[in-house]
């Protein structure tokens, strides 16, 4: 395990610097650079030129190239043009809200989505199952940007009972943590009522019921733990996709995390700011993929 976890971490470093040599390549190969957008559409040639010669603009691009890995393995993302200096500060503030936004969705997505793939199961092709079956298919079908503006309408401009921009309270993460788990309840939902429904059928169900065992009992205590067993990992590579899907949430709900930063990074052409949250989300996703595959292995024991 202890190996696992070291070779894990030691490819991180590799990845990152994979990530970070195809957005050089992309950024620099984009018409316009870092010196146009910074002086501005009023600019005059020389004043970008020479905003160029000090952003170090104007040297070869390997060189470019190595003083920018320099500069990232000291902590320096490079010049900002949204925030005039290193914005690496200013995405570590917005890390927290990003976190609670996702925790709040994988939470929700634990609390209903097995839930609902074990009564599915245990009422196979009755009202429960069909009920299950139906929100499953909605909520697959629907994007969660139309889902947001739904919720928004209602709970808040007809009911009023929730906020709809912000991070205010622990009211106002009711809204864009269904928005963003919707998708991953149905996911989770649908495997939990199919691997259930196939663990109900093996042998050693039978001899449980075969003992004298209650239903409840050996559903709960048998069925259920090996059923976790792949919920763990589509949930544990799902949260990587919903950093990648709280993009579009944020900013539907003006939450103040990374994904609302990114856009506004995208709008601004601000590279800096651009690769500084991207290689951020590709670290926290390596970490995650990390601890799923720790937690696979605690849970399986053949694994061990």
């Amino acid at each position: 395990m202890i190996g696992l976890i070291l070779w894990r971490l030691a490819l991180v470093p590799l990845t990152v610097l994979g990530v970070v040599t195809i957005l050089f390549v992309i950024f620099k190969s984009v018409p316009g650079d870092e010196a146009t957008m910074i002086a501005g559409a009023t600019a005059t040639q020389a004043e970008i030129d020479n905003l160029r010669h000090q952003l170090g603009l104007d040297r070869p691009l390997p060189v470019q190239y190595a003083d920018h890995i320099v500069r990232l393995l000291h902590g320096d993302l490079g010049y900002s043009a949204t925030f005039r200096a290193n914005p690496l500060p200013r995405i570590l503030e917005r890390v927290p809200a990003t976190l609670l936004l996702t925790a709040a969705a994988i939470a929700l997505t634990v609390a209903a989505g097995i839930p609902a793939g074990i009564l599915a199961a245990a009422f196979q092709h009755r009202w429960p199952d069909v009920t299950v079956s139906a929100g499953v298919v909605a909520l697959l079908a629907v994007p969660n940007f139309w889902l947001g503006m739904m919720l928004i309408a209602l709970f808040s401009v007809q009911l009023h009972w929730l906020p709809s921009l912000g991070l205010t309270g622990p009211a106002s993460l009711v809204m864009p943590a269904i928005a963003l788990a919707a998708r991953l309840i149905a996911l989770v939902g649908r495997l939990m009522r199919g691997i259930v429904i196939e663990e109900q059928r093996k042998d050693y169900v039978r001899t449980a019921y075969a003992k004298g065992l209650a239903r409840k009992r050996v559903l709960y205590r048998h069925v259920l733990r090996n059923a976790l067993i792949p919920i763990v990992t589509v949930i544990g590579l799902q949260t990587g996709y919903l950093l990648g899907g709280s993009v579009v949430v944020e900013r539907l709900f003006a939450w103040p995390g990374i994904g609302d930063l990114l856009l506004t990074a995208v709008g601004l052409r601000d590279y800096t700011l651009v690769q500084g949250i991207t290689v951020l989300f590709v670290i926290g996703f390596l970490l995650i993929n990390l601890l799923v595959e720790v937690l696979y292995r605690l849970i399986n024991p053949r694994l061990r």
